[in-house]
């Protein structure tokens, strides 16, 4: 259903793929950028990125359930964080790493940005997702 291409003739990327290909006929979600903000509508982890990032896969994670997909079935990600540091984008990439998000590299891009929507918030991430057939997609709703 989905393949996953790293380029041969292109610098081989790390944890990501340079592309991603579906096959006719496959269920997409596009899901809207997911931030850090609890039930309640508060920015949580105030300050931290690292925390923020962690959020937000929770958050994502929600999202894609309830459309009837998980983190294995995300096919790209737009990772924003509100920083200028390397070090700051590599944390938050470090927990996009390791949140069991795709099988196998997803083709992905990281933007340090000036600033993001919600006061406070240094971390958003966008997404799109593979919505397979059978028992995964059974407690969507629609």
């Amino acid at each position: 259903m989905i393949q996953r291409v790293t380029v041969p003739a292109l610098f081989p990327p790390p944890a990501y793929s340079h592309a991603s290909v579906v096959e006719a006929g496959t269920r997409l979600a596009f899901l809207a950028g997911t931030v850090p903000l609890d039930e309640r509508g508060k920015i949580v982890g105030p300050g931290d990125p690292v925390r923020q990032a962690e959020q937000v896969i929770a958050n994502l994670r929600a999202q894609l359930h309830a459309v009837g997909s998980d983190l294995a079935h995300v096919l790209r990600t737009e990772v924003y964080v509100a920083s200028s540091e390397t070090a700051t984008l590599s944390a938050v990439w470090r927990v996009v790493e390791d949140s069991g998000l795709s099988k196998g590299p997803h083709s992905s891009t990281l933007l340090g940005v000036a600033c993001l929507g919600y006061t406070g918030q240094l971390v958003e991430i966008t997404a799109t997702a593979v919505v397979p057939d059978g028992p995964a997609d059974a407690g969507a709703q629609r």
